[in-house]
């Protein structure tokens, strides 16, 4: 029996729109999580917060939330000493979506860079693509023990990081892949590019060709560009698209990190996000369940 998470990917085949959720590390750093701290580990020292943000998405119109398991790899785990916790930070995670998951919506596995950058990156890089694949592949073991219902892989810099993780996870379960790469704006050039270089229409060809079941962008600089690079990516591709970009650009001011847009300036750009191509919309880093509330309201709007 096929898992979940897929009558998600046939629906959206289908031609429906979903919802998904907003930032975390905002809703953890606005809950007190120390800069610097591993977000995972509250996955089992303040699970009562954890299940809160999932149910704060999900109350404000989310479709389906990921967990809060973004640097679950080993990898990653090993900067704060923590290794050997992988799997069992993972699992909570999946544990503590699917526990406040409302019937009819979806969890999915959120898998992250590992920040370790790879072998051609020399005299930096450090990690092969047999290193990437074993980690993600822990990690992916992990997130579908817990009960998710679709992976996503996230945020990814480089290539050989984004298309090792959706052969990892596609490697571990009948789930679906969902898989995004995050891009910098070139003023300059006025066009927006991975850390490697590469285009919108050569991520999505990238992604769709190591098994990814839905590509796209997620964080950078915001809607705005949201819109310039899903266009880019339908230019090539039928295949299900989906956004989820930054409030806007962050400031630092009085001490703490803000972002340019709020809820309802943010939502405005939502109908040309949606116009551009994208099937799927949420948002990143400096967003909330408001922000969520006001995007869920332009896709019902879509929807009649």
């Amino acid at each position: 029996m096929r898992g979940r998470g897929w009558e998600l990917i046939e629906r959206v085949r289908a031609g429906e729109i979903f919802v998904f959720d907003g930032g975390y590390g905002t809703m953890l750093f606005a809950a007190g999580l120390a800069d610097g701290a591993c977000p995972e580990l509250w996955n089992d020292t303040r699970p009562d917060i954890v299940r809160g943000i999932h149910k704060g998405y999900f109350d404000a119109g989310s479709d389906f939330v990921e967990t809060n398991t973004f640097g679950g790899t080993r990898l990653k785990l090993g900067a704060y000493k923590i290794a050997d916790r992988t799997r069992e930070l993972n699992v909570k995670g999946a544990r503590l979506a699917r526990e406040v998951c409302p019937p009819g919506k979806w969890v999915a596995g959120s898998v992250g860079p590992t920040s370790h950058l790879p072998l051609e990156y020399e005299p930096l890089g450090d990690t092969s693509d047999e290193q990437y694949f074993e980690n993600f592949k822990e990690q992916a073991e992990a997130l579908a023990e817990g009960g998710v219902d679709l992976f996503a892989v996230e945020t990814m810099m480089f290539p050989q990081e984004a298309t090792a993780a959706i052969r990892a996870c596609k490697a571990v379960a009948d789930l679906p892949v969902m898989a995004t790469m995050f891009f910098q704006y070139e003023p300059e050039h006025e066009r927006d590019r991975t850390m490697w270089g590469e285009s919108p229409a050569d991520v999505a060809k990238t992604l769709l060709g190591a098994g990814a079941d839905v590509v796209g962008m997620n964080c950078g600089r915001g809607p705005d560009r949201a819109i310039v690079i899903i266009r880019e990516m339908r230019q090539v591709t039928d295949a299900a698209l989906i956004a989820y970009p930054n409030a806007g650009l962050p400031s630092m001011k009085e001490g703490r990190v803000t972002y340019e847009l709020g809820p309802e300036e943010m939502a405005r750009e939502y109908p040309a996000l949606l116009d551009a191509g994208s099937n799927i919309v949420g948002s990143c880093c400096g967003s909330t369940p408001e922000h969520i509330r006001r995007i869920a309201e332009v896709v019902r709007s879509r929807r009649k």
